[in-house]
Formats: structure tokens, C-alpha cells, sequence
């Protein structure tokens, strides 16, 4: 995958954006972010993802689509919102944690998997390495590194990707499971990147433990 990164180390994918011409558009419209990858016309986000004509945001950090947010986490379709965490598909909230479809009351349940990190290290170096960053799910024993979060968390894991998509998913169950966090842009590295932090964060969990 071909990335275009700027000094503030956001990035946008010419493979997402469809040309480079289009992905350095994209880069160029980011104004005081930080981090943040594939987002476009967005100003003051951070470790943000395909985030769009967010304005007025405040203190944001892995987000998705939200628009008027402030001191926001992990965030989708969020819009009007104030100290938020986890949430989905929420408008004009304060102060709500694990939330979907705040607006309706609508719950989905994240799924926790202990040891996270170790977890998804074992379960691909026990399938023969197969790791595949080019896809959520290739077949049902070649995933990504999102696509194997939301593997291992089981029936709930796919409810969760079916409810949101596969990448808020994956993020909502790291976030549930562990207190290392990742970077949600890391679900868009090549094989070999990916591996190498998978290990690291592996390897981070086993010594806290």
C-alpha cells in the first residue's frame, strides 16, 4: 500500500483515495492533527481514522466520522458530543462511555479477550503465519490484524463488526480487553510492520503481567 505522510506523521493511502493526486488533497486539507490516517478537511484530531469534514472537534483521539465532538475517544458517527468514550452512532451526548446508538438506547456488548496481544500473536504464529493486511478476512484461518481480534472474540466479536464495521470493532475490543493501546492506523500497515508490532505489544503485555 502506497502512503503519502506529512510532517505531523497523518497519512493518507493513494489506494483509499483511489489517486495520488487525490491523496495529497486529503493530506494537504488536515489542519493542526496529528497522527491521524486516511482523514480529510479534519482540524485539531489525533490518532484519528477516515474521519471526514470534522469541524469544531476538540481533544479527539481514535475517532471515526464524527463531526462537533470534544474529548471524544474511540468514537463513530458521533456528532454534538462531549466526553464520550467507546460510543457509536451518538448525537448531542455528554459524558456517555460504551454507548451505540445513544440516541435510541440501542446497546451491542464488547467482548473482553484477556491477554489480547499474547492472544493475537498465538493464534498467528499457531494458523502458519497467516497474516493478510490486505483484507479484513481472507478465509476463516487467514484474517488481518483487526480481522483476527474480531475472530477471537467469537460470535460476539462478529456482531460487533456487523453492527459497526471490522476496524471500530477491533479497536472497541482492544480498548474492553487491555490497557495498551494501539493506534487504530496500524490496522493499515503491511505484513511485515504489523507483525513486528504485534510482537512488540506482545511482548509489552507479558512483562505487565
Amino acid at each position: 500500500m502506497q502512503w503519502l505522510v506529512d510532517a505531523n506523521g497523518n497519512k493518507c493511502s493513494v489506494e483509499y483515495f483511489g489517486s495520488v493526486e487525490k491523496a495529497q488533497a486529503a493530506l494537504d486539507s488536515l489542519i493542526n492533527c496529528t497522527n491521524c490516517t486516511n482523514c480529510t478537511n479534519c482540524t485539531n484530531c489525533s490518532y484519528c481514522s477516515r474521519c471526514s469534514y470534522c469541524s469544531r472537534c476538540s481533544d479527539c483521539s481514535y475517532c471515526s466520522y464524527c463531526s462537533y465532538c470534544s474529548r471524544c475517544s474511540h468514537c463513530s458517527d458521533c456528532s454534538h458530543c462531549s466526553d464520550c468514550s467507546d460510543c457509536s452512532d451518538c448525537s448531542n451526548c455528554s459524558n456517555c462511555s460504551h454507548c451505540s446508538h445513544c440516541s435510541d438506547n440501542t446497546k451491542i456488548e464488547i467482548p473482553k479477550i484477556e491477554n489480547i496481544h499474547q492472544k493475537v500473536l498465538e493464534a498467528i504464529e499457531t494458523s502458519g503465519n497467516n497474516l493478510d493486511m490486505n483484507d479484513w478476512h481472507t478465509c476463516d484461518t487467514t484474517h488481518c490484524r483487526a480481522g483476527w481480534v474480531v475472530h477471537l472474540a467469537g460470535e460476539q466479536g462478529y456482531a460487533l463488526e456487523e453492527f459497526h464495521d471490522t476496524e471500530l470493532a477491533a479497536m472497541l475490543i482492544y480498548c474492553e480487553s487491555s490497557p495498551l493501546k494501539i493506534n487504530p492506523a496500524r490496522f493499515y500497515d503491511n505484513n511485515k510492520h504489523a507483525m513486528a508490532d504485534i510482537k512488540r505489544m506482545a511482548e509489552l503485555e507479558r512483562n505487565q503481567i
